[in-house]
């Protein structure tokens, strides 16, 4: 078929989510579903920290109550590698599973994902499925087997997307692999898990809600994107902002708005946990069809150049950005930078996060949002800007050049930027208070 020319822009979106399961308790069902699927050999995977906390623990008790058979894989790495992907791919590729199960973070359902994948395409090249322009962006052709996602923070909404983020180590660079394919079975989402997550953790979990509701919100529109696919296989999962995205991504602020404040000051406050735990999948949902763009095309540099910086609360023995942090540290500037498209979007948000807009030009929709988001991590304690994470000025061009691979989220941004643009935006993102 001939392909479309450029000019042309998409004139559809689809809207592609896992099953999600919600309630206090839920993971107690899990040996059961394994059973309903007909699961003999499953892969339980995890890391070091949470193998001894009640939300593995739970599962454990599932999974023996319902005689599941199960290898478990507690090596997966906080903010994993390409690496700590390819230690994992081999261990599913040796286990032969006909299922898995993730209990973690984004860090455990990605590498789970990147897992199932591989396993399931044995002659394929790592670098096959990875987001062009780094990997070759291959759509997935074959069958994953059924993975079930238990996710224990309160940020990535990684149980309901397609979506495997990891660091290219030798790129110094987050990268990742984007495919309706690999999106988990079912999502099982129990707010008993939040109850074991520190301060910090809340925090910079929740920070990643915030900005996937804004960034997906914000999205240059679905019908904008070009070009055309040919073919529905070749429509990105990240698609542009669209009228079902929209819906999930305001939800998803009203939540953090009402709640965010609310978990990470207190670890008791059970109704604030349980719902940051849902704003998560419902952001999930919105951001894993609409995409993100530049707080997020902006964090992998963030955390893949990372020098000394270790975060209060995070038990790892290797320095890393918390990626809720390296997202929402660039929130006020690029906020500010894409408010002069879709200026009533960012009036809208900054009114839902708490701004009084009644007396507001909409010319000043960005630097509202922008005060609003300052004053917001301002109240939290955030970090003082990329200064305060161990970056200066003489990092800037490195980050950018680190930037410029991410297109698969920069061109989702509503407006075009140059590295100038980007540049500029660094620069402002160095100080936030």
């Amino acid at each position: 078929p001939e392909r479309p020319t450029l000019g042309n822009t998409d004139y559809a979106f689809e809207m592609a989510i896992s099953n999600i399961r919600y309630g206090e308790g839920v993971t107690k069902e899990i040996g059961m579903d394994l059973q309903n699927l007909g699961a003999r050999r499953v892969c339980l995977m995890t890391d070091k920290n949470l193998s001894k906390l009640p939300p593995v623990n739970a599962v454990l008790n599932s999974l023996a109550k319902y005689g599941i058979n199960f290898q478990m894989y507690d090596n997966v790495r906080v903010e994993p590698t390409d690496q700590s992907f390819l230690d994992a791919i081999q261990f599913a590729k040796k286990g032969d599973f006909d299922a898995y199960v993730a209990v973690g973070g984004g860090s455990v359902m990605d590498t789970c994902k990147a897992a199932n994948l591989y396993a399931a395409s044995p002659s394929s090249e790592f670098l096959d499925y990875v987001n062009a322009p780094i990997g070759k962006g291959k759509p997935v052709t074959v069958p994953l087997k059924p993975l079930i996602a238990v996710p224990t923070t309160s940020g990535t909404g990684s149980e309901t997307t397609g979506v495997a983020i990891f660091d290219f180590k030798e790129l110094k660079v987050k990268t990742g692999i984007a495919s309706r394919s690999i999106k988990p079975t079912l999502g099982i989402i129990d707010p008993l898990h939040t109850l074991s997550m520190p301060e910090r953790i809340v925090a910079n979990s929740g920070f990643d809600v915030l900005c996937h509701a804004l960034e997906s919100y914000t999205a240059l529109p679905y019908n904008e994107r070009s070009p055309c696919p040919s073919n529905p296989i070749d429509r990105p999962a990240y698609q542009g902002s669209n009228p079902v995205s929209d819906v999930w991504a305001l939800h998803a602020l009203r939540i953090v708005a009402k709640y965010l404040k609310r978990a990470i000051r207190n670890p008791e406050d059970r109704e604030a946990r349980a719902n940051m735990h849902l704003a998560s999948a419902f952001a999930g949902i919105g951001f894993g069809n609409a995409g993100v763009h530049l707080c997020h095309g902006m964090s992998y540099p963030i955390s893949g150049l990372v020098k000394t910086y270790k975060p209060k609360d995070y038990n790892v023995d290797h320095s890393l950005v918390p990626h809720g942090l390296s997202v929402v540290l660039t929130s006020p500037a690029v906020f500010a930078f894409t408010a002069q498209i879709h200026p009533e979007r960012h009036l809208e948000a900054a009114e839902i996060l708490g701004a009084d807009i009644r007396t507001a030009r909409i010319k000043d929709a960005g630097l509202i949002l922008a005060d609003t988001l300052r004053k917001f991590l301002f109240d939290l304690n955030v970090d003082d800007g990329l200064a305060a994470i161990g970056y200066s000025k003489a990092d800037i061009p490195a980050l950018v050049k680190g930037t410029l691979p991410q297109e698969r989220v920069t061109k989702l941004s509503p407006r075009p930027q140059t590295e100038e643009d980007l540049s500029a935006l660094f620069e402002a993102s160095m100080k936030l208070y």
